[in-house]
């Protein structure tokens, strides 16, 4: 199977290939690895090889399997294929072994899809760039002296270059809508709950983060929801299940919404002119597409009381995720990256009082956004607040790195805070992110289409954030916005 054959179909449309008998999945894996072999020198998407394939039973009826036979990408992050390392993107796991399959990542072999690979993560899934020191950088297809973004940019890279058609991802600050927005993509973060992270793994960030896919087409994300929705024997709670399969809200008229644009942030004030532009290019669509738009000066949250919110809980489950990656690896420091070390720092100097005021304060943030949603259907803002940035922009200067790998040294977190490390992370981390952490600390869906691209060729997708429970509704709407301005036959080059 020639390499364009295998690009023009998405995941669904390939799985019906397999089921009609026009292609075998033996074909489908042979394309997948030879497009794997032509592009991921250039773009280091994939760095752990399943070979030979990991699949599923090959029993049970096309319902039960509706992927059956596709080539597929797992992100190298808590989703456990089991007899392989889940590196989470450190050197400290880089050989532990996964001793069961992950929740969804069981779901996915049940539902037929073939595994082939895991994807380039930053450590922990820490950062909205990918360039960790045990795999080397991820690049972006579209221009690869930039990043795929952040922490799913293995697996946005991959599906970006037509390795496979959608790639596993997780979200935790943005970590779907990211990485999606930056390589031209489709990608949607579910409501709370509504994925399973189990069995190794309760609520992974205290429920901010979740599972799900980056894909080209909207129908494949609604389609893999369907699979990987719904609470395993584990789950902490039951998740209330839709009216419809979420396949079936593909092709549903939306409805009439009211929808408010927001560009403002008070982590960037100075949000670049090309994502601005991006936001507004979509609100002038949903517009033309009947909906009503209202613009908003201000933000309906204190996004700056939200961001150090979600920050200090962040430092706090990197201190976690240091010290269990020590217990299990027998690791030492330097098994990790120093900002890492120094999160992790941040994080143990942390009182117990201000974590648990940051959790606490997610119901204020809840509040906020329920009453905006009293007005307004959708929150619509630019994905991120600039196009993806340079490989290594981000990277501190060299008196930067030693001053703090000797406050570490010297175990001298609370002076950590007394410098300028914490801000220059919130402008690091945050500052051409700061629009997504938002449905994360409050558990909504939020999705980004990418209907914009620069003068210079860099996608930069739009935001929408959903009440809870609206993951329907924004397939919905996402469907109609992909038929009025298709992006899937906008490729990358390379």
């Amino acid at each position: 199977m020639e390499h364009h054959e295998y690009a023009a179909h998405d995941a669904v449309g390939l799985a019906a290939l397999v089921r009609s008998g026009d292609v075998t999945s033996d074909e489908l894996v042979a394309a997948a690895r030879a497009r794997t072999a032509q592009v991921n020198e250039r773009i280091n998407a994939v760095v752990v090889d399943l070979d030979p394939p990991v699949s599923g039973p090959a029993a049970g009826s096309e319902t039960d399997r509706p992927f059956a036979g596709v080539p597929f990408l797992v992100k190298d992050l808590h989703q456990d294929v089991v007899g392989f390392p889940t590196s989470g993107g450190s050197r400290s796991l880089a050989t532990t072994v996964a001793t069961e399959n992950a929740d969804v990542v069981q779901r996915w072999l049940d539902s037929g899809l073939v595994l082939l690979g895991k994807t380039n993560t930053p450590e922990f899934g820490a950062k909205g760039i990918t360039e960790p020191a045990l795999f080397g950088a991820a690049r972006n297809p579209w221009d690869t002296d930039h990043t795929p973004g952040g922490s799913s940019g293995g697996s946005a890279a991959a599906v970006a270059a037509g390795i496979v058609p959608c790639a596993g991802a997780s979200d935790g600050g943005g970590s779907i809508r990211i990485p999606a927005s930056a390589c031209g993509l489709f990608g949607l973060k579910p409501t709370r709950g509504l994925v399973p992270s189990g069995p190794a793994h309760g609520e992974p960030l205290g429920g901010t983060a979740t599972d799900g896919v980056i894909s080209r087409s909207v129908r494949d994300s609604a389609a893999m929801l369907d699979v990987l929705a719904g609470p395993s024997p584990a789950s902490p709670y039951l998740s209330a299940s839709p009216a419809t399969s979420y396949a079936d809200e593909v092709g549903q008229d939306p409805g009439v919404l009211r929808i408010a644009l927001c560009t403002a942030s008070a982590i960037n004030p100075t949000p670049d002119p090309e994502a601005v532009a991006a936001a507004t290019e979509a609100a002038e669509l949903l517009e033309s597409l009947g909906h009503h738009v209202d613009v908003l000066e201000a933000a309906p949250i204190d996004d700056a009381a939200l961001a150090k919110d979600f920050l200090t809980t962040w430092f706090a489950y990197c201190a976690y995720s240091v010290d269990e990656a020590k217990r299990v690896s027998g690791s030492g420091d330097s098994g990790f990256e120093d900002d890492t070390l120094t999160m992790a720092a941040l994080g143990r100097a942390t009182s117990p009082v201000d974590f648990v005021r940051a959790v606490e304060n997610r119901h204020l943030h809840v509040r906020r956004l329920a009453e905006f949603h009293e007005t307004y259907d959708l929150l619509l803002t630019p994905t991120t607040a600039t196009a993806p940035p340079r490989i290594g922009a981000f990277e501190a200067p060299l008196p930067v790195r030693l001053a703090q790998r000797a406050l570490l040294t010297a175990r001298a977190a609370s002076v950590l805070r007394l410098t300028p490390i914490v801000d220059q992370m919130i402008t690091q981390n945050l500052g051409w992110v700061p629009y997504t952490q938002l449905a994360n600390l409050t558990g909504r869906p939020a999705m980004t289409v990418p209907l914009h691209w620069t003068a210079a060729g860099l996608p930069i997708g739009s935001q929408l954030v959903g009440r809870l429970g609206s993951d329907g509704l924004l397939l919905r709407l996402a469907a109609q916005l992909e038929e009025a301005r298709p992006w899937a036959d906008r490729r990358p080059s390379l």
